[in-house]
């Protein structure tokens, strides 16, 4: 049976030529999918709770930009792999394109998400270096979609190399405040993300490698969306209101509508 399978699945193709894509196997396109898929409900569910621990305009708004991003960075790419694999069939030739596109952008957007609730923590606005990160890192994000789409599968390394300075410049901002430099959840993460590269820049080399990627996107992801979960959107019970601000809820008990 062993051999039999060995025989018939094929688990990697040739590496891609330079400045093209590399073609999935069928065992590769469902992994894919399967990797980020099983991830658009918990990302939905845990978007919706940050937005109901919210209990300022700035964290809800910090967490309707983290929560829509993360939702749409594993629906965006779960949608892309499930459309590739019937490319692969021969169909669906410029959706498969638009959605490429799409996902790889999606990257960018999602890292200038994941710091924002940070970079937008209201006891730290009066510091000089991060409201200028604030808006720093979408700029980056911009420029870094720009560059993607104008250079689509050209000088791979160099997008890469995008993605880790973005990922890692803005933490200098963070790093010297005293209730950030000792969260476990933001280095373990960070790790994640960093050892997931490997993999992402493997296909051809390493079976299901874009899917082993997935994984360490969705554990950096996981880890990285505890942090900010437990140190800055506590239960509401806690004391997180400025001076003179209302405390609001989503679902006020009785109420059919949201009140603030």
């Amino acid at each position: 049976m062993i051999i039999f399978l060995r025989r018939r699945v094929k688990w990697m193709n040739q590496q891609a030529c330079t400045n093209e894509a590399y073609v999935p196997t069928i065992v590769e396109h469902v992994a894919n999918v399967f990797t980020h898929g099983i991830w658009i409900v918990p990302a939905f569910l845990g978007a919706f709770e940050l937005i109901e621990r919210a209990s300022t305009w700035p964290k809800l708004l910090s967490a309707l930009i983290y929560g829509c991003s993360l939702l749409l960075l594993f629906t965006v790419s779960t949608i892309f792999h499930s459309i590739h694999y019937c490319y692969h069939k021969g169909r669906f030739v410029h959706l498969k394109d638009l959605l490429h596109r799409c996902d790889r952008a999606m990257i960018y957007v999602f890292i200038a998400a994941t710091y924002f609730p940070w970079l937008n923590h209201e006891p730290f606005q009066g510091d000089v270096l991060l409201p200028t990160m604030r808006i720093l890192i979408w700029i980056m994000a911009a420029v870094g979609i720009l560059y993607q789409q104008i250079f689509h599968e050209k000088y791979k390394w160099l997008e890469t190399t995008f993605y880790v300075i973005m990922g890692i410049g803005p933490s200098v901002a963070i790093i010297g405040i005293n209730e950030y430099n000792n969260i476990p959840e933001l280095k373990i993460g960070g790790l994640a993300y960093l050892l997931g590269i490997v993999f992402f820049k493997s296909d051809g080399r390493i079976p299901c490698a874009h899917a082993i990627w997935h994984l360490f996107v969705a554990i950096g992801a996981g880890f990285h969306y505890q942090a900010i979960r437990y140190h800055l959107y506590p239960d509401v019970g806690a004391p997180l209101l400025a001076p003179g601000e209302q405390h609001y809820t989503l679902f006020a008990a009785g109420d059919s509508h949201p009140e603030f």
